[in-house]
């Protein structure tokens, strides 16, 4: 790749582009800020003249990820339509579809170590995206009777959990591992069982 130089269009765009593909390739410590220069074909000095070290530049792939993460739950969630429930379970698969398209933002913000409370835009992009999922759970929550209803913050974090636990073990899962059934499949079934339970969704 031939070196563009300081002068490139978007350096600081263009090195977390390149950090996104290492991060995919090698993880969040599998690669130096050298190689990220390298991949986005400029210099190491011109790395430190956006982030300060490897961490600042993963944390920056990191808020991307989570406002795409967010936009991309809003979008599933779509206020509720067709039905609350059948909106609330389209949040889980845009979770896992997530997973597959942005592997370098999702390891970046769940698997790198950097906190969400690292920088003022981080923890912001990250509060984004939690509160359309408690949006999403606040709206279902609606049908069930206020003695019976969870708060919302917890239902959407079971759900999160849920959502999380699926993409690590059976999506994003170590080689070899074989899902009983494929991860869409699991979700769907987990999120109705969980529904089932707060009488969301009539016993079969």
């Amino acid at each position: 790749m031939s070196k563009r130089g300081y002068h490139h269009g978007n350096l600081r765009q263009a090195l977390v582009e390149a950090a996104l593909v290492l991060i995919a390739e090698k993880g969040p410590t599998g690669f130096t800020l050298s190689e990220a220069a390298k991949t986005a074909g400029v210099t190491p000095a011109a790395v430190y003249r956006h982030f300060e070290g490897r961490e600042d530049l993963i944390a920056e792939a990191a808020r991307q990820g989570y406002e795409i993460f967010a936009d991309l739950m809003d979008y599933a969630f779509d206020n509720g339509r067709p039905t609350a429930v059948s909106a609330f379970e389209a949040t889980g698969r845009a979770y896992l579809a997530f997973a597959e398209k942005y592997p370098g933002h999702y390891v970046a913000m769940f698997e790198s170590g950097i906190s969400v409370n690292r920088n003022a835009a981080l923890a912001a992009a990250s509060a984004r995206a939690r509160e359309v999922m408690e949006r999403a759970a606040e709206h279902l929550s609606q049908h069930i009777p206020p003695e019976k209803r969870p708060p919302a913050a917890m239902f959407s974090a079971h759900i999160w959990a849920l959502s999380h636990g699926v993409v690590e073990l059976y999506a994003r899962g170590a080689p070899g591992r074989r899902a009983p059934f494929p991860p869409e499949e699991l979700l769907e079934a987990g999120i109705g069982i969980y529904l089932r339970g707060l009488g969301l969704i009539p016993p079969d």
